[in-house]
């Protein structure tokens, strides 16, 4: 089992930039894919991007170019890295571990509590 807690959301000006962490506990951090996702009031939890054990990376098309996702396995901990941070990014940003690459929420097994994310226009 893998617990998972996001920090780093915050308040930012349009064109600022964040960095979001996820600190998993558990021994197995490296065997699990690890996605971003995010849900902005009144509409669905999305995609963002997912890197896998190896680091391959998939980008949802709206932050591909701004968005960087990384991990350390050795600190068991996964990253994501916003640029150029826009006002539709505004969202609550969670992480979240999967046995495979997926893109679907659906098949994602452990979920962190979110973080808040406010972009000011």
């Amino acid at each position: 089992q893998v617990q998972l807690v996001e920090s780093g959301g915050g308040l930012v000006q349009a064109g600022g930039s964040l960095r979001l962490s996820c600190a998993a506990s558990g021994r197995t951090f490296s065997r699990y894919a690890m996605g971003w996702f995010r849900q902005a009031p009144g509409k669905e939890r999305e995609f963002v991007a997912v890197i896998s054990w190896s680091g391959s990376t998939v980008y949802a098309d709206s932050v591909k170019g701004r968005f960087t996702i990384s991990r350390d396995n050795a600190k068991n901990t996964l990253y994501l890295q916003m640029n150029s941070l826009k006002a539709e990014d505004t969202a609550r940003y969670y992480c979240a571990a999967s046995y495979t690459i997926t893109q679907a929420s659906g098949g994602y097994n452990y979920w962190g509590q979110g973080t808040q994310v406010t972009v000011s226009s």
